[in-house]
């Protein structure tokens, strides 16, 4: 086990589960090591904390949840970057923002590529869709809709 400092105070981690982004974030290409954090309250939101850089953090989530026709499909380019194959399981999650307004959105026009099986993520800019960097969290009435 190590230990960081991070916003969150002193962090334990397994080096061997971390997530790795073998090319980093869009913006912090150099941060590739990141420790998820343990939920502490229920809900679709989760922290990753870098590890190269203890004042960098992101909150993400599963878009699906309030965009049920979000789909991302990583090509073979993109699976061989996570290190699996086409029958891998591959999940899509996206930064969120909180400003001080506190309008939360998603940035669905970059989302996250995650490989369970490898622990690796790649963030991969999508062209021409219909949701932007800063899509709106939708209300209870648009999710339904």
């Amino acid at each position: 086990m190590k230990t960081i400092q991070s916003r969150f105070g002193e962090i334990e981690y397994d080096p061997e589960n971390t997530l790795l982004f073998p090319e980093g974030l869009i913006g912090f290409e150099d941060l590739r090591d990141f420790v998820v954090m343990p939920n502490e309250k229920e809900g679709p939101l989760f922290w990753i904390q870098s590890i190269d850089d203890p004042q960098v953090a992101f909150i993400l989530t599963d878009p699906t949840g309030f965009y049920f026709d979000y789909k991302v499909v990583p090509d073979g380019r993109e699976r061989q970057k996570l290190g699996i194959d086409g029958n891998a399981e591959c999940l899509i999650v996206c930064v969120v923002s909180v400003p001080a307004d506190h309008k939360i959105t998603l940035n669905l026009a970059a989302p996250i590529l995650f490989a369970p099986e490898t622990n690796r993520a790649l963030q991969v800019i999508l062209e021409g869709t219909k949701f932007s960097p800063q899509t709106p969290l939708p209300t209870v009435e648009e999710a339904k809709e």
